[in-house]
Protein backbone atom coordinates (compact mmCIF):
# COMPACT_ATOMS: atom_id res chain seq x y z
CA UNK A 1 0.00 0.00 0.00
CA UNK A 2 2.62 2.36 0.82
CA UNK A 3 4.01 1.65 -3.02
CA UNK A 4 0.64 1.78 -4.20
CA UNK A 5 0.19 5.83 -2.33
CA UNK A 6 3.84 6.66 -3.83
CA UNK A 7 2.77 6.22 -7.04
CA UNK A 8 -0.63 7.75 -6.61
CA UNK A 9 0.97 10.97 -5.36
CA UNK A 10 4.27 11.44 -7.62
CA UNK A 11 1.57 10.72 -10.70
CA UNK A 12 -0.47 13.72 -9.35
CA UNK A 13 1.96 15.69 -7.72
CA UNK A 14 -0.15 15.47 -4.37
CA UNK A 15 -4.18 14.92 -3.44
CA UNK A 16 -6.40 15.55 -0.05
CA UNK A 17 -7.02 12.80 1.94
CA UNK A 18 -10.47 12.71 1.03
CA UNK A 19 -9.43 11.81 -2.38
CA UNK A 20 -6.76 9.39 -0.99
CA UNK A 21 -9.88 7.40 0.91
CA UNK A 22 -12.13 7.24 -2.09
CA UNK A 23 -9.30 6.17 -4.91
CA UNK A 24 -7.91 3.20 -2.42
CA UNK A 25 -11.35 2.33 -1.26
CA UNK A 26 -10.48 2.69 2.64
CA UNK A 27 -11.08 5.26 5.96
CA UNK A 28 -9.19 8.16 5.91
CA UNK A 29 -8.06 7.06 9.53
CA UNK A 30 -6.25 4.31 7.50
CA UNK A 31 -4.33 6.09 5.32
CA UNK A 32 -2.75 8.33 7.86
CA UNK A 33 0.18 5.98 9.42
CA UNK A 34 0.87 5.14 6.02
CA UNK A 35 1.09 8.69 4.95
CA UNK A 36 3.17 9.62 8.04
CA UNK A 37 5.98 6.98 7.05
CA UNK A 38 6.46 8.92 4.53
CA UNK A 39 6.74 12.40 5.69
CA UNK A 40 9.01 10.81 8.65
CA UNK A 41 11.04 9.72 5.46
CA UNK A 42 11.16 13.40 4.17
CA UNK A 43 9.43 12.26 0.87
CA UNK A 44 5.51 13.48 1.87
CA UNK A 45 4.74 17.21 3.14
CA UNK A 46 1.21 17.83 4.63
CA UNK A 47 -0.71 21.48 4.54
CA UNK A 48 -4.38 21.71 5.43
CA UNK A 49 -6.32 20.03 8.21
CA UNK A 50 -7.75 22.42 9.55
CA UNK A 51 -11.31 24.17 8.21
CA UNK A 52 -11.12 26.64 5.97
CA UNK A 53 -12.53 29.14 7.79
CA UNK A 54 -16.06 29.05 5.69
CA UNK A 55 -18.98 27.49 5.11
CA UNK A 56 -17.98 25.08 8.17
CA UNK A 57 -19.16 22.45 6.08
CA UNK A 58 -16.05 21.29 4.94
CA UNK A 59 -15.13 17.87 6.53
CA UNK A 60 -11.58 18.01 7.94
CA UNK A 61 -9.80 15.16 5.46
CA UNK A 62 -11.31 17.28 2.66
CA UNK A 63 -8.90 20.20 3.54
CA UNK A 64 -6.16 18.28 4.63
CA UNK A 65 -4.00 17.90 1.89
CA UNK A 66 -0.62 15.80 0.99
CA UNK A 67 1.80 16.56 -1.71
CA UNK A 68 4.90 14.16 -2.77
CA UNK A 69 8.28 16.34 -2.29
CA UNK A 70 10.86 14.51 -3.10
CA UNK A 71 12.22 14.11 -6.47
CA UNK A 72 12.24 10.56 -7.94
CA UNK A 73 15.46 9.15 -9.11
CA UNK A 74 16.10 9.95 -12.71
CA UNK A 75 15.61 6.53 -14.95
CA UNK A 76 19.14 5.52 -15.84
CA UNK A 77 20.38 5.99 -19.71
CA UNK A 78 20.17 3.28 -21.92
CA UNK A 79 23.23 2.33 -23.82
CA UNK A 80 23.50 3.32 -27.04
CA UNK A 81 24.89 0.61 -29.36
CA UNK A 82 28.16 1.60 -31.24
CA UNK A 83 28.10 3.60 -34.48
CA UNK A 84 30.96 1.92 -36.06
Amino acid sequence: MLTDLKGYLTERGGASLTEMATRFATEPEALRPMLDVWIRKGKVRRSGGDRCHGCCACAAADVEFYEWVSPLPAAKPRPTPDAG
